[in-house]
C-alpha cells in the first residue's frame, strides 16, 4: 500500500492540532490539570486531540484510534469554563464544533489495539508545552503490530538547526518503505533526511529525556563517554528526540530507566518517532535490543528502556551496555 490518502490525513491533523497548540500557549495562563498518573494535562491536549480524531474517524470511520487523554474529567460543573474554552479552541479548526461534540471526539480516541489502529499523543512532552520548550504532535498508524506511518509535527524544533535564531516549526514523516523527509511546518516542500552516520558524527550529542524521573541520566552519561562522544548529552521533552536523530543532528536517543520496571513506555510516545527514524536509515529497539512491541495497551510492559541511532552506534550502545551490567 502506498497510504498516501493516510499520509494527506495525518499530516493535515498534526499541522491544525500544532496550530491550535501554539494558539492556546500565546493566549491562555496555563492551568494545568493533574491526570491520575501525575503528569499534566492542558487545554492544549484536550484540544489538539479532538482535532486529530476527528479527522481520522472522517477519514477512516472504520480504523480504531488510541490516544492519550480521556474527556471523563472534562464533565461537571467545575469544568464548565474549561470546556468552553477547549471548544473554542477546536471551533477555530473545526467550525461545527460545540461542547458535546468535542468531548464525543476526544472520546474517540478510547478504542482498542488491533488489526489496524491509530496510535495518537496530542502533546507528547506536555511539561515541555508549558515551559515554553520542545513538544511533539504524534500520529502512527499500525497494522499487525507494525507501524506503517509516522507524523511529527514539533512546533519548537529549528527549521535550519544552524541557525539559532531562524524559523521554528518542523514537520517530519517516515512511511514505511519510503523513506523519512522533513519540511517547514507552516509550509514548504518535504527533503528527504538520513540519521548521522561515520566516525566523524562522533561529534555530534546523544539525545535523552528531559526529566530524570524518566530515565537515568547518570547511566546515559557513562554510556555516551564510553562511545566517544564528546559533546553533553542533550536533553529534550518529548519525540522530537527522535526528529532530531533522524535528520542527523544527535547519534542517538537513549533512554535506560533508572531501575528494572521503574518506568513503563507508552506506545504513543514511541510509534511515531520510531519509523521516522527507521526510515532515516536508522534502528529502534529497547534498551535490550527487543522490537518495540506496539501491542500492548496503554504500557509496553514487554520493554524497558529505548535505544534509536545508525546502525552503529545502536549496535555499539547495546555492546556497552551489556559489558557494563557483567559482573
Amino acid at each position: 500500500m502506498s497510504y498516501e490518502k493516510e499520509k494527506k490525513v495525518a499530516l493535515e491533523a498534526a499541522i491544525s492540532a500544532a496550530r491550535l497548540c501554539e494558539q492556546v500557549r500565546r493566549e491562555t495562563a496555563f492551568e494545568a490539570l493533574e491526570k491520575g498518573d501525575g503528569t499534566p494535562v492542558t487545554l492544549a491536549d484536550f484540544g489538539s486531540q479532538a482535532v486529530i480524531c476527528r479527522a481520522i474517524a472522517e477519514a477512516f470511520p472504520d480504523d480504531q484510534i488510541v490516544a492519550e487523554e480521556d474527556a471523563a474529567g472534562l464533565r461537571g460543573p467545575d469544568m464548565t469554563e474549561r470546556l468552553e474554552k477547549i471548544t473554542g479552541y477546536v471551533r477555530g479548526i473545526l467550525p461545527e464544533a460545540f461542547e458535546e461534540s468535542v468531548i464525543d471526539w476526544i472520546n474517540l480516541g478510547r478504542g482498542q489495539v488491533g488489526s489496524r489502529f491509530w496510535a495518537i499523543d496530542p502533546i507528547d512532552g506536555t511539561k515541555g508545552f508549558l515551559r515554553g520548550d520542545q513538544y511533539a504532535v504524534a500520529l502512527a498508524l499500525i497494522e499487525e503490530g507494525e507501524v506503517r506511518l509516522g507524523v511529527l509535527a514539533c512546533p519548537v524544533l529549528l527549521v535550519d538547526p544552524g541557525e539559532a535564531n531562524g524559523e521554528k516549526g518542523v514537520l517530519f514523516v517516515g512511511v514505511l518503505g519510503q523513506g523519512a523527509a522533513v519540511s517547514p511546518l507552516h509550509g514548504g516542500s518535504f527533503k528527504a533526511i538520513h540519521v548521522a552516520e561515520g566516525s566523524e558524527s562522533m561529534d555530534l550529542p546523544f539525545v535523552e529525556s528531559f526529566e530524570s524521573s524518566h530515565s537515568d541520566h547518570v547511566l546515559q552519561k557513562e554510556v555516551a563517554e564510553s562511545l566517544g562522544s564528546q559533546a553533553p548529552l542533550l536533553r529534550v521533552d518529548g519525540q522530537p528526540k527522535y526528529g532530531i536523530v533522524a535528520r542527523g543532528e544527535a547519534l542517538a536517543y537513549i533512554r535506560f530507566p533508572l531501575s528494572p520496571g521503574g518506568y513503563a513506555e507508552k506506545i504513543w510516545d514511541h510509534a511515531a518517532g520510531k519509523i521516522i527514524v527507521e526510515e532515516a536509515g536508522g534502528r529502534v529497539t529497547d534498551m535490550h535490543g527487543h522490537a518495540l512491541d506496539f501491542l500492548q495497551i496503554p504500557e509496553m510492559i514487554k520493554n524497558e528502556g529505548i535505544v534509536a541511532g545508525n546502525i552503529r552506534i545502536h549496535t555499539k550502545v547495546l555492546e556497552t551496555l551489556k559489558a557494563m551490567k557483567q559482573p
